[in-house]
């Protein structure tokens, strides 16, 4: 199979009357890729920056971006609540964050053992997105808002950019720690996030925070939480996309 990576840029480049089958895009840029004439039967596509409008994806002329975005919340109730702008509206939506996810970590227990650490198409297992939403949580609370100087637990999980970003991986655990200590760690950084949003205010909304990957553009509070929220409803869209995957196998 040829193989591109990066730095490998194909920007602009014209595939006519080639096959494509079977191949597979990951943390690929394909914004703007613009397909005629095409068989897509079967394709599987993953994008969590589908919002519609000027991030429209068409297909036939039609923006299927609010089709997804409703049908995804009809299937994980109290997603449509994660853009929450008051105090008020983002507490019940953690709530509803915290029952989801509660339900996945009861639905693993009740699986084989083992099954938490079981990747599927060489995706993260379960419990390594378990871990990363341990360091999403660091890294867009315990950082720029509670100003912690240490910000990451070592059981976060950092995603690949941050590795090949040349960031300091010297903080997180190596190999596979035991899932134990992992869900101790996430209910640690669960009820962290819990305890923030009991106090806050919609002045501490608007107050301007750090961006911890890209400082020159400042967020805001209220822009901090919606990013823990987002990290939380993908992640768990691909942990029962996978779990569902595992419990089908004979």
């Amino acid at each position: 199979m040829v193989s591109f990576s990066h730095p490998d840029d194909l920007t602009g480049a014209a595939f006519i009357d080639v096959s494509l089958r079977g191949a597979r895009f990951t943390r690929s840029d394909l914004s703007g890729a613009v397909m005629r004439a095409v068989d897509i039967a079967g394709a599987d596509i993953d994008a969590p920056w589908l919002l519609g409008g000027e991030n429209a994806l068409l297909v036939n002329g039609v923006d299927v971006a609010p089709f997804v975005e409703a049908e995804l919340n009809r299937r994980f109730p109290g997603r449509g609540e994660r853009r929450a702008k008051d105090p008020d509206g983002l507490r019940a939506a953690w709530a509803k964050a915290e029952t989801a996810w509660a339900a996945a970590l009861e639905r693993v227990a009740g699986m084989p053992p083992g099954t938490q650490d079981v990747s599927v198409d060489g995706e993260w297992s379960f419990a390594q997105t378990v871990r990363h939403l341990i360091m999403a949580t660091d890294t867009w609370l315990g950082g720029p808002i509670l100003g912690r100087e240490k910000t990451y637990h070592p059981l976060g999980l950092p995603n690949a950019e941050y590795e090949t970003d040349g960031y300091d991986l010297s903080v997180f655990a190596p190999g596979t720690p035991p899932y134990a200590e992992v869900l101790e760690a996430r209910a640690g950084r669960v009820a962290m996030v819990r305890e923030f949003l009991a106090g806050v205010t919609a002045a501490d909304l608007a107050v301007t925070r750090s961006n911890p990957w890209a400082p020159e553009h400042p967020e805001s509070t209220l822009s901090c939480l919606h990013t823990i929220l987002e990290e939380e409803w993908e992640h768990l869209r691909y942990a029962t996309r996978d779990l569902d995957v595992i419990a089908a196998r004979p």
